[in-house]
């Protein structure tokens, strides 16, 4: 048996703020792999990183945003770093913006979004209810079909209308549900080793009262549920699986989001309550997300490129820094690798920790705390917090 783990990693850097949060994110990375190394002599946990060409700058300067070397590095690596991609200002022919990371979806089949919302320590919610201080949900988003999908019609009739078309099949949603059940399964399991006994949750987001394709998606999401509860000896057998509206899920995530664990929605409607739930949590900076396939995965912060505040060190890279740690987490689960999810652990701890003091508060939120302040205290407590290898 070999004494490491070592995974290649592709690296794409990005737009506007995304190079100034992947240094540092990478550094954390490398940082946290070495700690446990420290502590688990057993086997050394490495990752090679490699920095690949995408995005608008890529466009410009070689008419290509996702160039083919890129893709295929990609595709050979064993996950995919990303951060902040695209610019406003520019564009293809038809006016559309720069958008690798979705291309990337398409390329990879990339089905499922997982957008966590986690209320982080001493990060206000706008919430004034106390109970905000503890919403922690998943928003399971199918990520390659819907009314994203490249196989939809869009069709433009003169200049009076307009028509997109929205695709949602039997084959990707059985994915979607599996990895929403196998999803939930784990964080139950995971909240009772930690002596949380909460019931777990399952809700189905739709609009199935209008569009025989949510009638359709809600009944392949009850399928599931059965099929999850017969084959799987830890099943969710006492979870509470319901479905919900999208409107009305809109209305409960402002209400009362603490009540909720893991929902699963469509491809646009994921969009869109992703970044209501970001704003629960402190906003855009706080937000990691994945896109998940059978073989494949990218992580990155659910914001943009920023390109306003670009090169100032106003960028806050919070959420660089937690999709870095999902990334350990799924190379933990994927390849059996307990260092990794150590590092994961770590990382997620040491971004807790730095933000729990209440010194750390970032500019979208009104404070004073820039880029390296941030990157900082969080390198200082990975470099602190006690590593439980047992």
């Amino acid at each position: 048996m070999s004494s490491s783990d070592t995974f290649d990693i592709a690296i794409f850097d990005g737009d506007g703020i995304g190079p100034e949060i992947m240094e540092p994110c990478c550094e954390l990375l490398h940082l946290a792999c070495t700690r446990v190394n420290e502590f688990a002599s057993e086997r050394t946990l490495t990752l090679n990183m490699q920095s690949l060409a995408a995005g608008a700058a890529a466009y410009q300067h070689h008419g290509d945003a996702l160039p083919r070397a890129s893709l295929e590095a990609a595709r050979k690596a064993d996950a995919i770093l990303l951060s902040a991609m695209g610019d406003p200002a520019v564009r293809y022919p038809d006016g559309t913006e720069i958008t690798p990371q979705i291309d990337l979806r398409f390329e990879l089949a990339l089905y499922a979004g997982l957008r966590p919302v986690r209320s982080i320590p001493g990060v206000p919610s706008p919430l004034a209810d106390p109970r905000a201080t503890h919403i922690d949900f998943v928003l399971v988003r199918e990520s390659i079909e819907g009314l994203f999908a490249p196989q939809g019609l869009s069709k433009m009739i003169g200049d009076e209308q307009a028509e997109e078309t929205m695709i949602i099949t039997r084959a990707i949603s059985e994915k979607l549900f599996n990895t929403t059940f196998a999803l939930a399964q784990r964080r139950h399991n995971d909240r009772r080793a930690k002596g949380n006994s909460a019931q777990a949750r399952i809700t189905c987001v739709d609009k199935a009262n209008v569009f025989p394709a949510f009638a359709f998606f809600r009944k392949l999401f009850y399928e599931a549920s059965t099929r999850h509860n017969q084959n799987n000896n830890a099943s969710l057998s006492a979870a509470l699986i319901d479905h919900a509206y999208v409107d009305i899920m809109s209305l409960n995530l402002v209400c009362h989001p603490w009540d909720y664990d893991v929902m699963v929605t469509e491809n646009m409607f994921g969009d869109i309550l992703s970044d209501l739930g970001a704003a629960l949590i402190g906003g855009m900076g706080y937000a990691p997300s994945a896109d998940i396939g059978d073989n494949h995965a990218v992580f990155q912060p659910c914001h943009g490129s920023a390109p306003d505040i670009a090169g100032q060190g106003l960028a806050n890279p919070t959420a660089m820094f937690l999709s870095g740690a999902m990334m350990l987490d799924w190379l933990a689960d994927k390849h059996d690798c307990k260092g990794a999810a150590l590092a994961a652990d770590l990382l997620v701890r040491a971004v807790d920790t730095a933000f729990a003091t209440g010194e750390l508060r970032t500019i979208e939120l009104g404070g004073q705390s820039k880029l390296n302040d941030v990157f900082n205290a969080v390198r200082q407590q990975v470099s602190a917090l006690n590593i439980d290898v047992s």
